[in-house]
């Protein structure tokens, strides 16, 4: 059982990144997915996750109207469409299995995480 995250990279201010995250050993198909965040020091901050069918997405408040968070059934993957980045943005980004169907944006909610992906929003 196995995620992993993929996409990040170096991007200026204003510009966009497509994050994907990949399953492998099992399917994504009866559960949530969630992305989170890390910066140094901080814990893990909620960024969007999406419900088993893909009916449901939520977002943190900080990124609502930029980022979209979408799954892709066939391919068992999920993806994290981040427009007009700001620097703030900058973190290392995980997706996760959540334990339940719908999603939700507490950390304790989640029993599977991937290897993160570095994002970097600098000029």
């Amino acid at each position: 059982v196995q995620l992993q995250a993929s996409g990040g990279g170096l991007v200026q201010p204003g510009g966009s990144l497509r994050l994907s995250c990949v399953a492998s050993g099992f399917s994504l198909h009866d559960y949530a997915i969630g992305w989170f965040r890390r910066t140094p020091g901080n814990d893990r901050e909620f960024v969007a996750t999406i419900s088993w069918n893909g009916g449901v997405t939520n977002y943190a408040d900080s990124v609502k109207g930029r980022f979209t968070i979408s799954r892709d059934r066939a391919k068992n993957m999920v993806y994290l469409q981040m427009n007009n980045l700001k620097p703030e943005d900058t973190a290392v980004y995980y997706c996760a299995k959540s334990r339940y169907a719908s999603g939700g944006s507490q950390v304790g909610q989640y029993n599977s995480w991937g290897q993160g992906t570095q994002v970097t929003v600098s000029s």
